[in-house]
């Protein structure tokens, strides 16, 4: 979002060594406000990405536990000043798996918010490895009743929210659209503060071959983008890619069907990014969305 030309301020709590500087120089060299982050504890959480190819996927182990992060304490978090000037909180799904600390840090932030007619964003991203479905929808649909906008993909929906959306088969996650309508509709009826959810929708035939394509229900009316026939170099943080190129559309102004066009377009860009950064610049995605980077242009 900051390499869009938004202004963007990051919230974290990262160890006060050479990993933590190293961690904060990377964000404030793409642009990102760095000022709110927190500082203490003893290491930063890592990750590491085992990449795939043609029939064996893509991995990823996680090495998170004693982080700075995950340790972190809710007294820490002076709310009135880290939200001072802030228009939208954006969080994602995995930050409340980290640890119950966590969940309770990321609650109050969303019962300050609404407080404080700040609107909220949330990223479903289950994430398996980290917590069971049960103990996600516990925790989610609680979270739910704050949330605005809902960004949620594939599994995102019954392993979250208890709502079917999707049956599993990653070959066919286009072919479900009408599932996925349903799905959308059944949060906004339970969960009726929320006024966007949108959604990623993939036909994935190996490792490198896929169509994607971006789905959302705003004010009761669907919008659809056109279907992008991918050979990807690295499937890394295109659901993130998905989520900024949205936000960014909703801050600019853009019309309806914009939003979901240019976030799609910036989520397949970035899978011709190796790492975790969306390294391109507005004019990018734009010539993305005009050509249709290899689409099929039936909705």
């Amino acid at each position: 979002m900051a390499l869009l030309g938004n202004d963007v301020a990051y919230l974290t709590k990262l160890p006060a060594n050479l990993l933590g500087e190293s961690a904060l120089s990377t964000l404030r060299k793409f642009g990102v406000d760095t000022s709110k982050v927190l500082r203490g504890g003893n290491r930063l959480g890592i990750y590491f990405f085992e990449k795939g190819a043609s029939v064996r996927s893509s991995n990823v182990v996680y090495d998170r536990a004693g982080s700075a992060f995950a340790e972190a304490k809710s007294t820490e978090f002076d709310w009135d000043t880290l939200f001072q000037d802030v228009d939208y909180f954006y969080f994602s799904g995995i930050t409340p798996a980290i640890s119950s600390e966590l969940e309770h840090i990321v609650t109050t932030a969303c019962a300050y918010c609404k407080a404080h007619n700040i609107p909220v964003v949330c990223d479903m991203n289950y994430r398996g490895k980290m917590w069971s479905p049960d103990k996600a929808q516990q925790v989610m649909s609680k979270l739910m009743d704050y949330v605005s906008i809902c960004i949620a993909n594939d599994e995102d929906f019954e392993a979250t929210l208890g709502i079917k959306a999707f049956d599993g088969d990653m070959s066919r996650g286009i072919d479900q659209i009408d599932a996925f309508k349903a799905g959308m509709l059944a949060v906004t009826k339970k969960y009726p503060g929320c006024k966007v959810v949108a959604s990623v929708l993939r036909n994935i035939h190996s490792v490198e071959e896929s169509q994607w394509m971006g789905l959302m229900l705003k004010d009761g009316q669907f919008y659809e983008s056109i279907r992008y026939n991918m050979h990807v170099m690295e499937g890394v943080a295109a659901g993130d890619a998905f989520g900024a190129g949205l936000m960014h559309s909703l801050l600019h102004d853009s019309a309806t069907q914009e939003w979901i066009e240019f976030a799609i377009a910036a989520s397949v860009l970035k899978l011709t990014v190796s790492g975790d950064l969306n390294l391109v610049q507005e004019s990018e995605i734009r010539a993305v969305m005009k050509k249709g980077g290899g689409a099929s242009l039936n909705r």
